[in-house]
């Protein structure tokens, strides 16, 4: 087809982000976050940097109303500090 678009897969990496980082921000205790993520009720997502930001990624999880973003590195060290929000839903 004339319009497609090619796109490239590359291997997914694991990041480990420090739990306290997050679930402070979600107004969470540790305990309370690890249970919520392991049966699914906080949504991540991640995005890869390209360019200038390439090698960071960009985590953002949402549970409650709430959201916390942080950008790391590779290795799961922030790079700043995180961003914390109402979702407004």
């Amino acid at each position: 087809m004339p319009h497609d678009i090619p796109i490239q897969l590359a291997e997914t990496p694991e990041i480990e982000i420090d739990a306290g980082l997050v679930a402070g921000g979600l107004g969470l205790d540790v305990d309370a976050f690890r249970e919520l993520m392991s049966t699914r009720k906080v949504s991540v997502l991640c995005e890869r940097g390209t360019g200038d930001d390439a090698g960071l990624y960009r985590a953002t999880f949402y549970h409650g109303g709430r959201r916390v973003r942080l950008v790391v590195d590779a290795d799961g060290r922030p790079v700043d500090h995180p961003s914390q929000s109402a979702t407004g839903g």
